[in-house]
């Protein structure tokens, strides 16, 4: 099992990167289409509506074909080739000067690359055994978290560097990656039958709950946008200089990957949706106390902390999504997860877009919208974990 958590933790690493890659040359591929630079920021929050729509409706699919073929892997395999040629070819095509065929290939990309988020959860939810959630589920997340704590660190040293070089590379990395889904696939299934009879378990949400879930986690995908992308290097700046940032945003991605292992205990002795509670509880105090620090050093030692948070929070809900949607719904549940926090990003973008975050009144609003958020979330989880309390016995799924 922790061969393959290596592995999918690889393939979010690879797809994170492309991600970076992509929006540290956009500027410059899109300007040579044709495209003027005030566009940006709307193909990027165009990019959050494609991925919102097929996160879920791919995971979907995922679940049917699950059903039908039993061969999700390969067919993952196919799309992700789709989607690395579309985006090896955004370098090559955007000196034609053509804005068509360059935001055709955008699209392209988009849509084929949301099959490297739901579906494989899909994967995890069908065959890894309850107690084996949260651990995959960690290894899984690390992979996108250290892509995420490098990638101050690869804008700064693909700055001057030709597009192509980073893209054929990112590109085929992945492919190469992705091309032993099958392989991950027939290690989960042989492991499954080789598996002991599942044991009882914690009751899952069902109707209301499972909203009010989801309600927590859109609050928590804001608040992380808010904390993380929006005011984080206004907090920091305080104490810093411009040229400083690219060394001290990745605090908050150290503490997320460090803390995940602690994070990945608890949610194995303590249930998924208490650890999700608590991270969110801890990130929102976290948040409030970062905007009054007084030194430097106590601002880093709070973003490493609601990086922490932010990883109990994010592995207990991926373990909780898979949970919710078995048996058989795994890929659409574990979809809404991926399309609520594409949401956030782009509800984060369109702030963004229009300036608002520049007004002075907003601004000090927007300081405290990550606390608030995180502790309304914390609240709903508390309410929902006190609910599902009492242990049934289940043949289904991982404590939620």
């Amino acid at each position: 099992m922790t061969r393959v958590g290596i592995y999918f933790a690889a393939v979010q690493f690879l797809f994170v990167t492309c991600w970076t890659v992509y929006v540290i040359f956009l500027p410059q591929l899109a300007a040579q289409a044709g495209i003027e630079k005030k566009w940006v920021i709307y193909i990027l929050m165009a990019d959050q509506v494609i991925f919102t729509l097929m996160d879920f409706s791919l995971g979907v699919a995922a679940d049917r074909v699950q059903r039908v073929l039993g061969r999700l892997g390969r067919l993952l395999v196919i799309v992700t080739a789709v989607s690395c040629a579309a985006f090896l070819l955004l370098p090559l095509a955007a000196p034609s000067g053509s804005p068509l065929l360059f935001l055709a290939l955008i699209t392209i990309w988009a849509v084929t690359s949301s099959a490297l988020r739901a579906p494989p959860m899909a994967l995890l939810g069908k065959y890894v055994p309850a107690s084996k959630l949260p651990w995959l589920s960690t290894l899984t997340l690390l992979g996108m978290g250290i892509a995420s704590a490098a990638a101050p660190y690869l804008t700064v040293s693909l700055r001057g560097v030709d597009p192509h070089l980073p893209f054929a590379l990112s590109s085929i990395a992945l492919i190469v990656a992705v091309s032993a889904m099958h392989w991950a696939q027939e290690h989960l299934a042989s492991a499954v039958a080789a598996a002991p009879a599942p044991e009882a378990v914690v009751k899952k949400p069902v109707g209301a709950s499972v909203v009010l879930f989801f309600c927590a986690v859109a609050l928590l995908g804001l608040g992380f946008q808010a904390h993380f992308a929006l005011n984080s290097a206004p907090l920091y700046l305080r104490f810093a200089k411009p040229a400083e940032l690219d060394y001290l945003m990745p605090v908050f991605w150290v503490g997320f990957n460090l803390l995940i292992f602690p994070a990945c205990r608890s949610n194995e002795r303590f249930g998924g949706t208490v650890v999700m509670a608590s991270g969110a509880v801890v990130g929102a105090l976290a948040s409030a106390l970062a905007a009054v620090a007084p030194s430097l050093e106590l601002l880093l030692t709070l973003q490493f902390l609601a990086g922490g948070a932010w990883a109990a929070v994010l592995m207990s809900a991926m373990t909780a999504a898979i949970a919710i949607g078995h048996v058989g719904r795994e890929g659409a549940a574990t979809g809404g997860l991926f399309a609520l926090l594409a949401i956030a990003t782009f509800t984060r973008m369109g702030l963004v877009a229009v300036q608002v975050n520049k007004d002075p009144v907003v601004s000090a609003l927007l300081v405290w919208l990550p606390s608030l958020a995180w502790l309304v979330a914390g609240l709903l989880l508390v309410w929902l974990a006190l609910r599902l309390r009492a242990p049934v016995a289940q043949s289904a799924r991982a404590p939620v």
